[in-house]
């Protein structure tokens, strides 16, 4: 295994390993180890339709109807351009193309395509909504604020809600009285 040994300008022997060419075999023969990511998906049919809850370790994609809540932990879920859903969605991303009336609670980002018809509330980091997609609904994003307002830390100086509640309806509150 060892090659040839080379002597350095200090004179201590170093020894340099002989390189051996490997030929790749075919990628098809080769079996996935434990080290690659398996991109693992299923597709629920578009003359599928299900009605119930449905957990899952892997993405799931709906391109049917689907009536009930999904917990896809960490994973991806999907409702395609015919696909229809009504329920409870808790994943790692989601990305409507088709109906869906609910609730999504995301870890990660939620994608309204052009296509879509959404009804509904969506919590998650980032929300993406394509022009032409119908919306109608509330978004939380989760994420810490840019910077402490106001608001948040009360009443210090600038803006206080309440007095500016109490200087508006005291400066616009006239009564006649006969």
């Amino acid at each position: 295994m060892l090659g040839k040994t080379k002597k350095p300008e200090n004179d201590t022997p170093v020894s340099i390993p002989k390189t051996e060419e490997v030929k790749p075999s075919e990628p098809s023969l080769q079996p996935k180890t434990a080290a690659e990511p398996r991109e693992e998906r299923t597709i629920i049919g578009e003359h599928i339709s299900i009605e119930g809850q449905i957990k899952g370790q892997e993405h799931l994609v709906i391109q049917g109807s689907l009536k009930g809540n999904v917990d896809m932990e960490k994973h991806n879920f999907s409702v395609g351009a015919n696909g229809r859903v009504d329920g409870e969605i808790q994943a790692q991303n989601v990305s409507i193309s088709g109906q869906f009336q609910g609730k999504i609670d995301a870890l990660g980002s939620v994608e309204i395509t052009k296509e879509a018809d959404f009804f509904g509330d969506i919590k998650a980091k980032s929300i993406a909504v394509e022009d032409g997609a119908y919306f109608k609904g509330s978004i939380e994003l989760n994420r810490e604020p840019h910077r402490k307002t106001d608001f948040a830390a009360g009443s210090k100086g600038r803006f206080a809600p309440d007095a500016a509640k109490t200087a508006l309806s005291s400066s616009t509150d006239t009564r006649k009285e006969s």
